[in-house]
């Protein structure tokens, strides 16, 4: 078990597979997209197994892949072999805009994911393709229920607040929990890369949709890590999330790192340190001992609220 300096158990990583995206959301991802990086400059899929097999072996037992848009990584599937064959992983899980999950659902099962979540802004087809630039939303609906399926449940669905754009079907994405079993959960807009500038122009918090829908109760979650608070409707079969990095601080029960395409270490989402683990794989460095050397020294919270914001857009980190 690994404990960072103020006592936290250290038992999530998060690992970005890519940088790229199939979509170009506009709170993310510039129109143009991004350079698409040099084989040698990201970590391949073995490595990507062995970090993660260190870390399993340290205490982690919950890995999520993410991107950019994980299913764009060549080899995606044998990298969810390999991390889904480790011993001591518990829950093995992946954030997905859904697009490619219809071609992809049963394999990533048959892998050993256990389950999915789901960024998806918006429910209006013609809204989807603005806010991607260019997205099907059908895609995405396919890929949904591509993973019910499959039994990659429970399903989460992510939901990024934005201001003027869909803060108008809040109660039509609450209305999926109450029939489906399904999690839709409410993120604030954070000040991150392309968002920074105009985040305080569409930001909103989530305490709005407490007051909008008040037949919303508060429900106990088993997991005081999770970013989460979780509601549920009278009756309903899922769960409303309210993830509130802003307005709310919830520092003190992380758990997680995040590891980038390219190999580096990020204690903290909002922090720019990062760790170079990639180059001192290839340097045959003990592993073990920067990852350990790395907890302890994570920082105690973000500071978001003092205005110190990170220039990296979510895409280059991992959601």
């Amino acid at each position: 078990m690994m404990l960072d300096s103020y006592g936290r158990k250290i038992n999530y990583l998060r690992i970005s597979v890519t940088d790229l995206c199939n979509l170009r959301c506009k709170y993310c991802m510039p129109e143009d997209g991004i350079s698409k990086l040099c084989h040698q400059d990201i970590l391949t899929v073995e490595e990507i197994v062995k970090i993660a097999d260190i870390f399993v072996s340290l205490g982690v037992y919950k890995v999520r892949l993410t991107g950019g848009e994980p299913l764009v990584r060549n080899g995606i599937i044998d990298l969810a072999k390999g991390i889904g064959g480790l011993e001591g992983i518990e829950d093995f899980t992946i954030t997905t805009n859904a697009v490619l999950l219809e071609r992809y659902a049963k394999d990533l099962r048959e892998a050993g994911l256990n389950r999915v979540n789901i960024s998806l802004d918006t429910l209006n087809a013609d809204k989807f393709a603005d806010i991607t630039r260019g997205g099907r939303l059908s895609d995405v609906f396919k890929g949904i229920e591509a993973a019910k399926r499959e039994g990659l449940i429970p399903i989460k669905i992510n939901v990024v607040l934005v201001g003027g754009f869909n803060d108008d079907e809040i109660e039509d994405f609450i209305r999926l929990t109450e029939e489906e079993w399904i999690d839709v959960r409410f993120i604030e807009l954070m000040p991150m890369g392309e968002a920074i500038g105009f985040n305080s122009e569409y930001f909103i918090s989530n305490q709005s949709i407490l007051e909008r829908v008040p037949a919303l109760t508060k429900v106990k979650s088993e997991d005081i890590s999770s970013p989460a608070t979780y509601y549920r409707m009278p009756n309903g079969k899922g769960r409303v999330g309210l993830i509130n990095p802003i307005s709310c601080k919830f520092c003190e029960n992380c758990n997680r790192i995040r590891m980038t395409a390219q190999g580096k270490l990020k204690l903290c989402l909002h922090s720019d340190e990062e760790i170079d683990i990639k180059t001192a794989l290839r340097d045959g460095k003990d592993i073990e001992a920067i990852i350990l050397n790395a907890i302890e020294n994570k920082p105690e919270s973000h500071h978001l609220e003092d205005g110190k914001y990170i220039s990296k857009d979510m895409y280059r980190i991992g959601g």
